[in-house]
This record gives structure tokens, C-alpha cells and sequence, in this order.
């Protein structure tokens, strides 16, 4: 779908890499640009799985599939060579430097534009490139607290929690990939590259949704409140007789059904409409799991089932993994690794009509070791097909250029 793309993925850590992954999953050329250590994730275990002398990490697997890798040292000369090529023949170039760090590299914005003006560059950061704390480092767990998120999760009478994954570096990588592919579409008419903007703070402030506009339409402070949602009820984590379920009764409707199946009057005036409920959670809940609990899980999700009340069980990972549901909607995939041989890893998210299988790139690719790809692209970089740094120019200045995603062949 983007096989005539290519990306420079300079970045560390998740929410960069994840943005790669994505445009990688999408079918573009992503070239994973890694210092001679590494990307950061490379060390970070346990989980490493392969050899003792040649372990690799779990979350590297994670958020680097389909990608290629090749090893540059941007303060040698002969690193910031390869980068340069690199660039001139790029389409995007997604970096999550601390702001600044590229242009005393020598990479300003500006001289990047200078190699190749339709170069799409993607920044990321952790609290935004300017203001007054735009120079802070961030990372996921920081800014879930600093933005909000933490202070909204969790137990009423416990500590701010965070949530299971990072959360603040996956919606990053997100936005970084929406906002990539806007750049792109808006290069089509005007054959210049955009800088385009994201940070963990954004990320995490631009889905704080209901809550957020509580706070600033009716004034109130959101706090914790566990398993239940704030504004719906009943709508949250139950206990039946064996195991816990969860149920979202999210109309009128389907509270008429819940009610009579519970044994409660729909019409009580504490339970009448959805504001009574919340009001009354508490009483409600305890009326809830009375009735839950003289049933097993299985029973209550089919009951739910019957009068049409969204439900579902709590599962643990290796439950999802082993869901016939999940592998139905291509959510594993197997790839053949370089040193681990044949793996899964969790899948794309995202499918199309006519791309079965591998999704919209055809084959995925597993991640690469470090530098696996470096002597094959300086050979594919110097071949006859090269296009240099002038004329990556001279092509954007053509206006029969616009009009096209990419002069890549």
C-alpha cells in the first residue's frame, strides 16, 4: 500500500519505533538508521530469549517488524554519509531527539530541507519541542502521571496507577503515523516536506475525552473510581460465582433487560435513569454481584448475551493469544527471525479488503539484528538507481513532480 515510500527511522524506545512499525505494516521501505550501540530497547529485559551469548530482547521483537537495519554514527563522518544518502532518497525521516540534539549534529531542520525539500520529517518528543518545558526528556510512566492519566486510574481509596502498557508512547506513535501520512497527502499538491509535531504530552491530553471536558465545561476534578466507569452504570467489573465479568449497560434499553434479569425494578427511583444509577452505584453494584454470584461466569456472559448486554470476561495475555477470536482477525502472526528461527509476535492492527494474509505489505518481515542491512543498502545507495542530493532538489523544484507520493522506484 506504501511500497513506494521510504522511511529513516531514527528513533528509540516505543512510541518512534511503533510509528515505523506502522508505515512498515503499511507496506513502506523502513530503514531502522541505529546508532553502533543500538536502539535503546535492544537491552531492556528480562524477557531475552536465543543464546547467551547473542540474547535479544522481547521488546525489541515488539515494535520493530518489517523493518530493515543499518548502523551509523552521526559524529563520524562516514556515519553522517550514510545518513546524508540516506536522506536525499528518503520520503520521511522519523526522529525523537530531545529538541536540539539534531541540529547540533549538524541536522537542523533547515539543512535537512536543504538535501531533499520533500523530505516528510516527524519529530517526537516528550513534553512538545517548545514552551517553557519543551527541553524536558520524557518517558512513558512520566508523562502518564504528568499529563493526567494516572491520576484517573486506578483504585478510589489506592495510588495513581498506570496503565499495563505504555500507553503515552503507543498513542504517540499514533499520531506520529496519522500525522505522517497527512504530510504525505498534503506533499501530493504542494512537493514540499512538513515537519510534523507529536509528544507523549499531547498524546495523552488529546485522550483524556469525557474526562478532560469535565474539567473544563462543568468544572469537576475526575478522580478514581477502579473498575467502574464514571458516567455509565451499571458498567464495570463484577463478581459471579467463579470468576469476575465485566458488563456495559449503555442505553435505556438494555438497562430495561439488565434490571429484570438482576431482579430490580427498571422503574425504582433510584435506578430509574442512568443519572439515578450513578448516583446510586454503590447500591446498585451490590445488587449486581448478589445476583451474578449465583451464577458461574459462563452462564452470566450467555445470559448477556440472550438479552442483548454487552459483556465479557477478564482474560490474561496467554488466554487472548490462544483465542481463536484473535488469530481469526490476523492478530498473530509468524515470522522467521535471523537467530530465534520461527516466532510470533502480536500482529497490525488495522486490515484491508483484498490483503489477506500479511496485510497491506504482502510478508512481514521479522526484526532485524543490529545492522543486518548495512552493507546492503550502502550497495543499493551507490548503485546505478542513486539519486543524490541534487537532484532530489532539482525534482522538487519540477512542477510535474507534484501530484505523486514519491519519486522512489
Amino acid at each position: 500500500m506504501l511500497s513506494d515510500l521510504i522511511v529513516i527511522d531514527m528513533t528509540r524506545a516505543l512510541a518512534g519505533p511503533h510509528a515505523g512499525m506502522m508505515l512498515a505494516d503499511l507496506g513502506a521501505r523502513v530503514i531502522k538508521f541505529e546508532p553502533p550501540q543500538g536502539d535503546d530497547t535492544r537491552g531492556w529485559g528480562p524477557p531475552f530469549v536465543g543464546s547467551e551469548g547473542d540474547p535479544v530482547s522481547t521488546y525489541f521483537l515488539s515494535c520493530n517488524r518489517n523493518k530493515e537495519s543499518v548502523v551509523g554514527d552521526l559524529k563520524t563522518d562516514a556515519g553522517r554519509e550514510l545518513f546524508e544518502h540516506l536522506v536525499c532518497r528518503a520520503d520521511v525521516l522519523l526522529e525523537n531527539f530531545r529538541t536540539g540534539v539534531l541540529d547540533r549534529l549538524g541536522f537542523s531542520v533547515e539543512r535537512l530541507h536543504e538535501l531533499n525539500p520533500r523530505l516528510v520529517i516527524t519529530s517526537i518528543t516528550g513534553f512538545g519541542h517548545d514552551g517553557p518545558e519543551g527541553h524536558r526528556p520524557g518517558y512513558d510512566q512520566i508523562l502518564q502521571g504528568e499529563a493526567g492519566l494516572m491520576s484517573i486510574t486506578g483504585d478510589e481509596h489506592g495510588e495513581p496507577t498506570k496503565a499495563g502498557v505504555p500507553i503515552a508512547d503507543l498513542l504517540a506513535g499514533l499520531n506520529a503515523t496519522v500525522g505522517t501520512l497527512g504530510a504525505l497527502y498534503e506533499r501530493v499538491n504542494t512537493n514540499r516536506g512538513k515537519v510534523v509535531r507529536v509528544s507523549l504530552l499531547s498524546s495523552i491530553v488529546g485522550v483524556h475525552a469525557f474526562q478532560g471536558t469535565r474539567w473544563t465545561v462543568a468544572g469537576e476534578e475526575p478522580g478514581r473510581i477502579g473498575n467502574h466507569h464514571p458516567s455509565i452504570s451499571p458498567y464495570g467489573l463484577f463478581r459471579a460465582a467463579d470468576s469476575l465479568v465485566q458488563v456495559a449497560v449503555g442505553s435505556q434499553s438494555q438497562w430495561r433487560n439488565f434490571a429484570e434479569f438482576i431482579g430490580v425494578d427498571p422503574d425504582s427511583p433510584d435506578f430509574a435513569d442512568n443519572p439515578a444509577r450513578v448516583g446510586n452505584r454503590e447500591l446498585l453494584t451490590e445488587a449486581v454481584n448478589l445476583a451474578f454470584s449465583r451464577m458461574s461466569a459462563d452462564a452470566v456472559l450467555a445470559e448477556m448475551d440472550r438479552i442483548g448486554v454487552p459483556a465479557g470476561r477478564v482474560r490474561s495475555l496467554s488466554e487472548v493469544y490462544d483465542w481463536e477470536q484473535v488469530h481469526s482477525q490476523g492478530l498473530v502472526i509468524d515470522v522467521q527471525h535471523p537467530t530465534l528461527g520461527p516466532i510470533s509476535l502480536p500482529g497490525p492492527a488495522i486490515r484491508f479488503d483484498g490483503h489477506d494474509g500479511a496485510g497491506a505489505r504482502g510478508q512481514h518481515i521479522a526484526p532485524p539484528a543490529l545492522g543486518a542491512h548495512t552493507e546492503e543498502v550502502w550497495r543499493w545507495l551507490k548503485g546505478e538507481d542513486d539519486r543524490s542530493c541534487a537532484a532530489a532538489r532539482t525534482e522538487a523544484r519540477r512542477p510535474e513532480s507534484a501530484g505523486r507520493l514519491t519519486d522512489a522506484p
